[in-house]
């Protein structure tokens, strides 16, 4: 099984550490969701497995070759990420759509014209139009359709979506299944739009910190993810044996989120109210802000 190994990855600039020691397995055909809070280290996470960015410890490996410096292993890898157009208008700015496109084709032997062009009519670009005068939107829309075009058997989109209208979005997420299943290729996806998204994770790893915080398959993971709510005491006292997180309080009222472990069970035989949680209600009781 084809798989990209993370092997205790940091990245250090100066003296601050924004990714620390993570290990991580990737295996070909999943589709993986990477979420986390601003400064998280996700970019910079994406960036050395893509070896856009060297690491400062570890390595990473695909198919048990280190891929820093090596072409073989860089021609199965894509990183889709934001278009950053500069202030020089002469450069990238000046290019257009179908120049860029044609350029990054060059970078990947296994590169679909065809799709390159079914999508670019499909988000509706202008194939002649200069980067510079894109929208926001529209520069995702071509940073989508490169990752897509590359049928680069890793694949990593950093905030793919960001600027995209929700009819936009919705296209892109349907695209992205279907790419899946017709290739069996692996994409990392990193939205801060997780609601949207969850439905094609098969899998989520959540940084925080720069630390791995979770990775799991997300069915299971919400299959054991629950709120517990009602009287402070009595939430409490259910759930004085389970791993609690984000606390809540409201006069009287208190509400927890809980992730069962193998072998619990939820709480019975008290007055409370018990509710499953979203990919979304988990990131933010694991992540979020303390009450």
């Amino acid at each position: 099984m084809e798989t990209m190994v993370c092997d205790k990855v940091t990245k250090r600039y100066g003296k601050k550490e924004v990714v620390k020691n993570l290990n991580i397995t990737l295996e070909k055909g999943k589709i993986y969701g990477l979420i986390g809070r601003n400064g998280a280290g996700k970019t910079t996470l994406l960036s050395m497995m893509a070896a856009q960015n060297p690491v400062s410890a570890g390595n990473v490996t695909l198919n048990g070759q280190n891929i820093w410096e090596n072409q073989n292993a860089l021609s199965h890898i894509c990183f889709a990420r934001e278009i950053n157009l500069g202030t020089n208008q002469n450069t990238l700015a000046s290019m257009r759509v179908r120049d860029y496109l044609k350029t990054a084709s060059w970078f990947y032997p296994a590169w679909d014209k065809e799709l390159a062009e079914k999508l670019t009519g499909k988000f509706e670009l202008d194939a002649k139009k200069r980067l510079g005068k894109l929208s926001k939107g529209m520069l995702s829309a071509v940073t989508i359709i490169v990752a897509l075009a590359s049928k680069a058997d890793f694949t990593f989109m950093d905030e793919p979506v960001a600027g995209l209208d929700v009819v936009m979005r919705e296209y892109f997420y349907r695209v992205l299944l279907e790419e899946y299943m017709n290739s069996g290729r692996t994409f990392v996806v990193s939205t801060h739009i997780i609601e949207e998204a969850s439905d094609v994770f098969e899998e989520v790893l959540i940084l925080k910190e720069g630390e791995l915080l979770l990775k799991e398959n997300t069915t299971e993971l919400l299959e054991r993810a629950y709120r517990v709510s009602g009287l402070a005491e009595t939430v409490e006292e259910a759930v004085k044996d389970l791993t609690c997180y984000h606390e809540e309080k409201s006069g009287r009222a208190k509400s927890v989120t809980v992730l069962l472990d193998a072998g619990e069970s939820l709480p019975e035989g008290y007055d409370v109210s018990i509710q499953p949680l979203t990919l979304q209600n988990v990131f933010v009781a694991l992540c979020g802000m303390e009450e």
